[in-house]
């Protein structure tokens, strides 16, 4: 087994929670720090309105964050979002979609290791982050809505929602 080597006398990393919130009011995003490792954002897109939660874990200089669709899921309906959900994974390749049951929400969740050579994650690779998961959220958006309320299976509201247009009217 190969021993990684580290300086153990690097003690801190800044946290990136003050630059999220930093990018949140410079966006004009709604915002709420829960403490010195947390915050929420809410910021609307082209189809309803996304809550960006993140976590700092100091001792793991890792962020993770989830993108929370505004919608609930009906229970009837939770064997076709899992099943649209492990179909969609297969199709990322950062992050993944998830559903929390306790809060009966369907997000998009991905975490990020911060570089302790940088001390920081820079404030363009947290935007980088929250454009990623706001793309990948618009672009599966249609395709939940097809599967909730347009009554398709998860194959074929992964067909319909996913046509590639080709040329300009």
């Amino acid at each position: 087994m190969t021993t990684l080597s580290f300086d153990e006398s690097y003690t801190s990393i800044s946290n990136p929670v003050d630059t999220i919130e930093d990018l949140a009011a410079a966006n004009d995003w709604g915002v709420e720090r829960q403490g010195d490792d947390e915050i929420t954002l809410v910021v609307s897109g082209n189809y309803c309105d996304f809550q960006l939660r993140f976590f700092w874990r100091h001792e793991l200089s890792t962020l993770q964050f989830a993108c929370m669709f505004d919608m609930r899921i009906p229970k009837k309906r939770l064997i076709d979002i899992y099943h649209t959900i492990g179909l969609l994974n297969e199709r990322m390749w950062i992050g993944h979609f998830d559903y929390w049951s306790d809060e009966s929400a369907l997000m998009f969740r991905h975490a990020t290791l911060g570089d302790k050579s940088d001390l920081a994650m820079s404030e363009n690779h947290i935007a980088t982050l929250i454009e990623t998961a706001l793309g990948e959220c618009e672009r599966f958006y249609p395709v939940i809505q097809f599967v909730l309320w347009g009554d398709k299976s998860p194959d074929d509201a992964i067909e319909a929602a996913m046509l590639e247009c080709v040329g300009s009217a």
